[in-house]
């Protein structure tokens, strides 16, 4: 395994373990993910170049975009559960009650 492919899987599985294991807020779980995306769209666009092929040029670029209607996504949740809750604390949520 070369360094840069050790460097992007285990800034995933560091994000991945942030999201397991770091639950407190929903900012923190929305920025694991975000890191987890980005790791993605990184290693996906690196390996496209490795290859030197035109098939996969635009992959990297559907990730980003899908990335960023997550994020987008995840902000507005963020604000709304900030404004009908008073905080963004995953253990005060509960979503059976209204």
């Amino acid at each position: 395994m070369t360094p840069t492919h050790f460097a992007f899987s285990s800034s995933f599985l560091l994000g991945l373990a942030g999201l397991a294991f770091h639950r407190t807020h929903l900012l923190s779980a929305l920025l694991c993910l975000e890191g987890m995306m980005l790791s993605l769209f990184i290693a996906l666009a690196l390996w496209t170049l490795q290859l030197n092929s035109t098939n996969f040029s635009a992959t990297p670029m559907i990730l980003l975009a899908f990335s960023a209607c997550e994020a987008s996504a995840g902000l507005a949740l963020l604000v709304a559960t900030a404004r009908t809750h008073g905080s963004d604390r995953l253990q005060n949520l509960n979503l059976l009650q209204c």
